[in-house]
């Protein structure tokens, strides 16, 4: 009787993404309640800041922009990368949730190699993002924001490298947040200076144009910034080459750093030990 073959490690490795992928995709589709808090914030920026700020940016001209613009129409790029913060955040914390219920002991016990383990959680967490930032357009579409329908292909793709940054940031950080609680302290001391220092709601001009040097100096460094820029300039056809390196090179940092953090010789495993 001839034995039956081993699968190879392909079909094994395209079985847990499923798994893996096809989890976080059910349980963000089984609850439209969390298509709908997620945009609440977004629309609630779009909405009320672009009445109470309308003019703010009828002042300058800057690259991508040729013309004056209303200032909804330079926010967008910056709530799409609120959009993907957030929900690398969110990611975040169904990490530290399923580690304090004992099941990402289990995953990580799986015949499947680690990297792979959580290059399929931070596909789901980007694959999450993008379908949120795809639906947020569509109302911005709705409320006279309008971009060219080849541009808007063309921004697609940045659109997922700016959520994969954004989703790896949340591996990462899902290593040193050990506990639901500590989260809070997450959201002030990482989420909301990487948004608010930042070229989202304002040009980084009028930082330096208010003489806070550091503050300027802070969000030209800020990874998050580069997102926003990227997918800007994406949004008009053009590339910015400076940021998309910026959002490689940290995504790949991100993930390198959690998957460290996972490893049973060197991260929380076995600083908590076995049991």
């Amino acid at each position: 009787m001839t034995p039956t073959p081993l699968p190879g490690p392909w079909p094994h490795r395209l079985r847990a993404a499923r798994a893996v992928m096809g989890r976080e995709l059910s349980k963000f589709l089984r609850q439209p309640a969390r298509l709908a808090s997620a945009l609440v914030r977004p629309l609630l920026w779009f909405l009320v800041f672009a009445a109470g700020f309308h003019n703010v940016f009828g002042v300058a001209i800057i690259p991508p922009y040729e013309t004056y613009i209303e200032y909804k129409v330079y926010m967008v790029p910056g709530l799409l990368g609120m959009i993907a913060l957030f929900n690398g955040m969110q990611s975040s914390l169904s990490m530290v949730y399923d580690r304090e219920m004992g099941v990402m002991r289990l995953l990580l016990t799986a015949p499947l190699g680690r990297g792979w383990l959580l290059a399929f959680k931070l596909l789901a967490g980007t694959a999450l993002s993008v379908l949120q930032m795809v639906v947020f357009l569509a109302i911005a579409w709705g409320f006279g924001v309008e971009f060219e329908p080849l541009h808007l292909l063309g921004a697609l793709p940045v659109m997922v490298l700016a959520a994969a940054l954004l989703a790896a940031l949340g591996l990462m950080l899902s290593v040193y947040v050990r506990q639901l609680e500590n989260f809070a302290g997450a959201m002030n001391f990482v989420i909301f200076p990487m948004f608010f220092i930042s070229p989202a709601l304002y040009p980084l001009w009028k930082l330096e144009e208010a003489g806070a040097a550091a503050l300027h100096l802070l969000a030209r460094y800020n990874p998050f910034s580069h997102a926003v820029e990227a997918m800007r300039f994406a949004l008009y056809g053009q590339a910015n080459a400076t940021s998309l390196l910026v959002i490689g090179a940290g995504t790949l940092l991100c993930f390198a750093l959690a998957l460290r953090g996972y490893d049973p010789q060197r991260g929380w495993i076995r600083q908590r030990g076995t049991a």
